[in-house]
C-alpha cells in the first residue's frame, strides 16, 4: 500500500511529430525521468501511452505515469 502518489506526464517532441509525421516517446528522457524519481524513493505503479491529435493533421503519444511511496 503506497500512501502517497505522483504523476508525470512524458510527451514526444513536436519537432519530430510536425517534419516525421510521428517520431515516438523520448526513451532516453523517460527513463531518466523514472529514475530520479527512483533516487527520491519513488516507484512505478501504473503507466499508459496515449495517443492525441497536435495541431490538425498529426497524432502525438504520451506517456502518463504514476509513481507511489
Amino acid at each position: 500500500m503506497y500512501k502517497e502518489y505522483k504523476i508525470k506526464h512524458i510527451t514526444e517532441g513536436g519537432c519530430g511529430t510536425l517534419l516525421l509525421g510521428s517520431a515516438g516517446l523520448p526513451l532516453k528522457k523517460v527513463e531518466a525521468e523514472i529514475n530520479q524519481e527512483a533516487i527520491q524513493g519513488w516507484q512505478v505503479v501504473f503507466q499508459v501511452i496515449e495517443n492525441k491529435r497536435f495541431l490538425l493533421f498529426w497524432n502525438r503519444e504520451a506517456m502518463i505515469v504514476t509513481f507511489g511511496r
